[in-house]
């Protein structure tokens, strides 16, 4: 009998031990991930993650090589580097503003916005974390070496409706996140191949001139803007204007956009005569009344109004108006574009500029 009660008791000590380490459940994980983020809004609160993402919200899929920063209190740097054009753009923020850099045309917008706060961006890890504890009905999968969450997507388009999410089962940094349509197909895809808690970043890692200087470019000025939000013309300096360092850049026709509303026709599209910075007025009817402006504007850093800061995949654009919306954003080879109507969805306007990113001119 004595030996087998202590034949018993090393079976229950060793279920014990097993069941001590055995997998973590979806509780389990979302309160370390609770705990990690409690870490992350610490003084030394930080990381660094690299890796590529690709939409599939055009005719062809596009590649961008992704560089994520973060610093608390409130410091972000995203660098987007579209492989097809080689064109690098950078979301920065700081205590100077939100910025969107274009360091190889030397241009820069700044923007009036609390971004990242209440906005969900796919590359950012506290917009991941707060997905996976903010859905009760989250779907939970031990992977080998992955925690795989499935969980509502909570971000400023509502084609985006579901998120898959990998996590790493000993750090939990994020290896993979795809984000899909209502018919469950993926339309962005993010895969890290580096992500490091707490690195140390320089003094300077987050200021503007550094990052447009980073590759060549000489500093800005900020231009104004009227009550509109519209850039001024550029004020000459004793080294010539600002049209003098842009002219080079030329023409770039009529981008004309991949997608149009169900019940929209295209009306017309007009080139602005004498115009120095080859503007291009198209304009649409039917069940939503819109025009697009594009331009390549003359100034190389410009100041936008307070508006709201959209996250348009390959880049940033901003939402301004009060019963007449317009979405701002500037590719990669320096063309500004302007989406303005009283009742086109914000949801249509976004699908509308995703769907310009992979058009050339004409």
């Amino acid at each position: 009998m004595r030996r087998i009660a202590w034949v018993l008791a090393i079976i229950m000590s060793v279920t014990l031990i097993m069941t001590g380490c055995g997998k973590k459940d979806s509780a389990s994980v979302v309160k370390d991930l609770n705990d990690v983020a409690d870490k992350l809004e610490s003084k030394t609160g930080a990381y660094q993650g690299e890796g590529t993402m690709t939409l599939y919200t055009g005719e062809q899929p596009q590649e961008y090589k992704v560089e994520v920063w973060y610093k608390n209190p409130s410091y972000y740097r995203i660098s987007l580097a579209n492989v097809q054009k080689n064109i690098t753009q950078i979301v920065l923020r700081n205590d100077e503003g939100v910025f969107v850099l274009t360091p190889s045309l030397g241009k820069s917008f700044r923007f009036q916005s609390d971004w990242p706060d209440n906005q969900g961006q796919v590359y950012l890890y506290q917009t991941l974390v707060k997905g996976i504890v903010a859905d009760n009905n989250r779907q939970f999968v031990d992977d080998k070496d992955s925690y795989v969450f499935e969980v509502a997507a909570n971000y400023q388009s509502s084609a985006l409706v579901r998120q898959k999410i990998w996590l790493d089962k000993k750090t939990y940094a994020p290896k993979q996140v795809q984000v899909s349509d209502s018919e469950a197909k993926v339309v962005v895809d993010v895969k890290f191949n580096k992500f490091a808690f707490n690195p140390e970043f320089s003094a300077d890692s987050f200021d503007m001139q550094k990052n447009m200087a980073s590759q060549g470019t000489s500093e800005n000025t900020v231009a104004q803007v009227d009550e509109n939000g519209n850039p001024l013309p550029a004020a000459e300096t004793g080294e010539g204007t600002q049209a003098q360092a842009n002219a080079d850049l030329g023409d770039f026709g009529i981008i004309e956009p991949g997608y149009t509303p169900e019940g929209v026709t295209f009306k017309d599209s007009n080139k602005v005569e004498n115009s120095d910075d080859h503007a291009v007025l198209l304009r649409y009817d039917g069940t939503y009344q819109y025009t697009i402006m594009e331009s390549r504007p003359l100034d190389q850093a410009v100041s936008l109004a307070p508006g709201t800061l959209i996250d348009l995949g390959f880049t940033a654009g901003l939402l301004t108006g009060d019963e007449q919306l317009t979405l701002t954003w500037m590719s990669g080879d320096g063309v500004e574009f302007r989406i303005t109507s009283a009742n086109l969805p914000r949801s249509e306007m976004m699908e509308i500029a995703a769907s310009m990113q992979d058009q050339t001119g004409k």
